[in-house]
């Protein structure tokens, strides 16, 4: 089994779109796979045409069961732990109780794992906190989408200093899986440019762009994937590619 954490300490970055896209994507291959939202929004919920609901804190703060916080979707193979508001009381209570990095692992990583899990898939808040580097230091790989736009590099950098200081405080084992530019625009002379510039900055992270598309709105307003919309779409192919490196990776 794979955790992959989707962070990025920058909002507006098409980070939910990927981490739902990705579970589902996954799915289609075969994979039995976890979509868990650890940001207050409760996006995934919306993305998937589903109700926001505190599963999240029930799991960390609540400490409900595993298995009772797990719900099934209408998409085979597709199960969430989903979050709300309350998301953000857990972020408050795990930072107060100063409760050990390794807690998110060990509430849903190991049970995960005896439930016969391929993959976890979270998605988290661009806030900086307790809750969102154990997601870090629970995850074999970080994906790092990233809006090509000129602020791009900041998210970016910062993710990276998380991630090195987890790394030397907490002897991380894990590894950036890649940096996924986003909402890539062909036309702009500043979306040119900053590809070109985190190209040069992160050559050897970097992922194939995923390019500005008015269908993944409305996939978003449908409560569908890219995959169930518009699966002949450039954005599903683009997906496609990123769901076939996630497979070859683990």
């Amino acid at each position: 089994m794979k955790t992959i954490t989707v962070a990025n300490q920058k909002g507006g970055v098409g980070k939910t779109t990927t981490a739902v896209t990705l579970a589902h994507g996954l799915v289609l291959q075969g994979k039995r796979v976890l979509l868990v939202d650890l940001d207050p929004q409760g996006q995934c919920a919306t993305l998937l045409g589903l109700k926001p609901e505190p599963g999240a804190f029930n799991l960390l703060v609540s400490e409900s069961p595993f298995s009772q916080v797990t719900r099934l979707t209408d998409r085979e193979n597709l199960l969430v732990i989903l979050g709300d508001r309350k998301t953000s009381t857990a972020q408050t209570v795990l930072t107060v109780q100063r409760t050990p990095i390794s807690f998110l692992h060990t509430r849903l990583v190991i049970p995960a794992q005896k439930d016969g899990i391929d993959y976890i898939v979270i998605d988290t808040s661009p806030s900086v906190g307790e809750l969102q580097e154990q997601a870090l230091w629970a995850a074999d790989g970080v994906l790092v989408p990233c809006a090509v736009d000129y602020l791009a590099t900041d998210g970016v950098y910062n993710i990276a200093q998380t991630l090195k200081r987890i790394h030397e405080e907490f002897k991380w084992q894990g590894r950036v899986l890649g940096i996924l530019p986003t909402f890539y625009d062909t036309v702009t002379r500043e979306s040119k440019a900053t590809l070109q510039d985190l190209q040069k900055r992160f050559s050897g992270s970097m992922l194939a762009p995923i390019h500005r598309a008015t269908i993944l709105r409305e996939c978003a307003v449908e409560g569908k994937t890219i995959f169930e919309m518009a699966q002949e779409s450039r954005a599903a192919k683009q997906y496609s590619e990123l769901v076939q490196y996630v497979l070859k990776w683990g």
